[in-house]
């Protein structure tokens, strides 16, 4: 089935790589109407904090807080308690960190959740980075085996501790929806419309390849906050999404 723009506009995640909300105001006030997700990475939300995540919610946007969060269990049930508060629709933990620390992530979800309105966000776990190739793997995490043979263990534990999906890279889309379910959500960085610079990702993809692979989101980073012209890069995307059969 052929997207629709805004069904296609859903599907890519603005990767809000700025070193504060000035800089990335100016990016949110250039792609204003299109109704995409908005990404808020480590440094921004470092730099900016929660009031910035609330006032992107407050102006309608989905938001996607990549916050890796990789520590004992009941750190990250209160990390995840907080960000649930937020109000966020999306934030993501590492699932190196084991089934008991990602359990630990759903309760903290879930005694945000009680009596408070909030709407439940997807928590996702993060498998093995874009930039990670399978020699680093392999020679300096110490994990053997393929890079594909990891994301699927880790995709695996993921959906036995009730989150809703992975990020993981393009590649690895459609052997996770085999072993996980169709519904088993993806989130895919390493997405470069064809002529980008490639920089520090390993494993990549355009935009039409990912969702034929049937990629349900795709971070965009640099292809769009570093073009001449952000809006037009983005729309350019959006079309080719909407193009694919």
């Amino acid at each position: 089935m052929k997207l629709t723009r805004e069904q296609a506009a859903k599907r890519i995640m603005v990767a809000l790589d700025y070193p504060d909300a000035g800089a990335a105001e100016r990016l949110i006030e250039e792609l204003k109407g299109i109704p995409c997700y908005m990404k808020v990475g480590l440094q921004l939300f470092y730099a900016a904090g929660p009031s910035f995540v609330e006032s992107l919610k407050k102006r309608g946007y989905y938001v996607f807080l990549d916050v890796k969060m990789h520590d004992i269990p009941n750190t990250v049930k209160g990390g995840a308690n907080s960000v649930t508060k937020l109000g966020v629709d999306m934030f993501n933990i590492h699932a190196g960190g084991g089934i008991a620390m990602m359990e630990a992530a759903m309760e903290g979800v879930d005694a945000a959740l009680a009596g408070s309105g909030v709407t439940a966000p997807s928590v996702i776990a993060v498998t093995q980075l874009t930039s990670t190739s399978e020699a680093v793997m392999n020679e300096q995490i110490g994990i053997p085996g393929t890079v594909e043979g990891a994301v699927l263990r880790y995709a695996k534990l993921a959906k036995a501790a009730g989150l809703q999906g992975v990020v993981a890279s393009p590649s690895e889309v459609i052997a996770i929806k085999s072993a996980c379910g169709a519904s088993f959500v993806t989130v895919t960085p390493g997405i470069r419309p064809t002529g980008s610079d490639v920089a520090d990702q390993s494993r990549i993809m355009t935009p039409g390849e990912a969702l034929r692979q049937g990629t349900d989101y795709m971070v965009i980073g640099r292809p769009i906050t570093a073009a001449p012209e952000p809006r037009a890069a983005l729309e350019s995307i959006i079309k080719e999404l909407i193009s694919v059969d």
